[in-house]
């Protein structure tokens, strides 16, 4: 049985704390990220895309690099993203993105976010061991939207 996206986002809750948790599949063909699962689909609605509204060494690190990315503070938020403003407004100052890997491809982001000051690097390795049960989900979003 496949762990959903939804139960992904509540072991996340539950183990490291979030205000806003979405989930971005990686499609290479147009170097888009779409967006397959959020928390607030009003403010972020499933199915939508973002090419590159994030800072160019944002998608070298997560996407290509396969590393997670931690920005602890609101200027960290503000210099990678462009919708922070909105970010800011759901009380979110502090992000950490966390590829999710298989078999060595890249499949898509985790993507957590909280109050400022509410993650450390305790924090980014917990993501990071979360990662792979987004795996399946996702695979199986991709496959059936080749």
């Amino acid at each position: 049985m496949t762990v959903s996206l939804s139960t992904v986002e509540d072991k996340t809750r539950a183990t490291i704390g979030v205000r806003l948790f979405t989930v971005l599949a990686w499609v290479p063909e147009r170097r888009a990220l779409r967006r397959v699962h959020s928390s607030h689909p009003a403010e972020y609605p499933v199915g939508g895309e973002k090419t590159v509204e994030v800072a160019a060494g944002w998608l070298e690190r997560c996407i290509t690099g396969q590393e997670p990315y931690f920005g602890a503070d609101n200027a960290a938020v503000r210099e990678i993203f462009a919708d922070h403003e909105l970010i800011d407004s759901l009380g979110c100052g502090a992000v950490i993105n966390v590829p999710v890997v298989d078999d060595g491809r890249t499949l898509g982001v985790l993507n957590l976010l909280d109050a400022e000051g509410s993650y450390d690097d305790d924090s980014v390795a917990m993501a990071r061991s979360l990662a792979p049960l987004a795996v399946p989900a996702l695979r199986e979003l991709l496959e059936e939207t080749r």
